[in-house]
């Protein structure tokens, strides 16, 4: 199973980016998708989840600002991301789970102040 994420880059404050994760390999649909996210030097923290009916979680720090999609094609989920602040800046990674946990390589997102 292959997790890959795209859609990270540069953006100023205030800006959007929209993160995109698609997973090949898995004939069946993940019971649950999620982001994470990591800093520079501290640890990975959960983003966004959505399981298989739907329903969704946010970290306090994204709420209202974050919201968490899964695509049309079978096992994608999106990311959207509005209002970036600095403290957004991370290596976001998508995370799916089926039995076993996957994640991908991840994609940076760099907020500029």
């Amino acid at each position: 199973v292959l997790l890959v994420e795209s859609g990270g880059g540069l953006v100023q404050a205030g800006g959007s980016l929209r993160l995109s994760c698609a997973a090949s390999g898995m004939v069946f649909s993940f019971n649950a998708m999620a982001w994470y996210r990591q800093a520079p030097g501290k640890q990975r923290e959960l983003v966004a989840t959505i399981g298989s009916g739907g329903n969704t979680n946010y970290a306090d720090s994204v709420k209202g600002r974050f919201t968490i999609s899964r695509g049309s094609a079978k096992n994608t989920v999106y990311l959207q991301m509005n209002s970036l602040e600095p403290e957004d800046t991370a290596v976001y990674y998508c995370n799916a789970v089926r039995v076993n946990e996957y994640w991908g390589k991840g994609t940076l997102v760099t907020v500029s102040s």
